[in-house]
């Protein structure tokens, strides 16, 4: 009897620790953590909502993929300012309309920074800040920040917004929602005045610009002219009675 039980009892053994096996080795792949993608600054925006507006512009100019290439395939960090529907809803009728392709694409370029900033470091940075647009020391696209306390003003020399808050950060990509459409002075400045047209040489307006120096040399001439006129009547009447003489 008992050597009956013995090879039963290991057949029992054997056959639990198989399944065990079995299925450890089944639910390994689901235990296992998903691989990471790669940086989407538009599914993060996605994800986070009230960015409609914006996502469309990243993805009709095609500074998205501008972003997401350069993310994924260099070590250089950016820093993404996001206005919300709201910001766009209160533009004026017709702005976005009025803009050319390329106008668009420096609109959202401007919103694009080619560093890593956190937002501790907005009270160190040199204003003005450069953006994707182009070179702020040229003075088309001047973006300049401040700071009080916690709180990040930036002002484009047309609109005066803040950071409401900070959407995304891993050390490479920083997004900070800003309350307003941050508009360059370049596309929505007011234009410089006019500069009034110089005269043309020999036109009516120069010589009417010296009416009085223009009578008086014509005065003076005559007033020679009169006095030789006169000593040559002299000279001649003079002569005349010399000769009855």
């Amino acid at each position: 009897m008992r050597n009956f039980l013995l090879p039963t009892s290991l057949l029992l053994v054997l056959t639990i620790l198989h399944c065990t096996t079995t299925t450890s080795f089944a639910q390994s792949p689901a235990q296992s953590p998903a691989p990471s993608g790669p940086t989407n600054c538009t599914k993060i925006l996605e994800k986070a909502g009230q960015f409609t507006m914006f996502i469309r512009l990243l993805k009709s100019t095609q500074v998205a993929d501008q972003i997401n290439t350069q993310l994924n395939n260099s070590n250089q960090g950016l820093t993404l300012f996001a206005p919300p529907d709201n910001a766009f809803s209160s533009l004026k009728s017709g702005t976005l309309n009025s803009l050319t392709d390329q106008d668009k694409v420096e609109l959202v370029q401007f919103h694009v920074l080619p560093t890593f900033v956190p937002l501790a470091q907005f009270q160190t940075v040199s204003n003005p800040l450069r953006t994707q647009a182009g070179n702020a020391n040229n003075g088309r696209f001047p973006l300049n920040v401040t700071t009080a306390g916690n709180q990040v003003n930036v002002t484009t020399g047309v609109v005066d917004t803040t950071v409401a808050n900070t959407i995304y950060t891993d050390g490479q990509l920083a997004i900070y929602q800003v309350d307003k459409v941050l508009l360059p002075l370049d596309l929505f400045g007011a234009p410089p005045p006019a500069l009034a047209p110089k005269p043309e040489k020999g036109s009516s307006s120069s010589s009417a610009d010296s009416p009085v120096s223009a009578k008086d040399d014509s005065d003076d001439t005559s007033g020679v002219m009169g006095l030789e006129q006169h000593v040559i009547l002299s000279l001649g009447t003079a002569l005349v009675s010399l000769f009855f003489l």
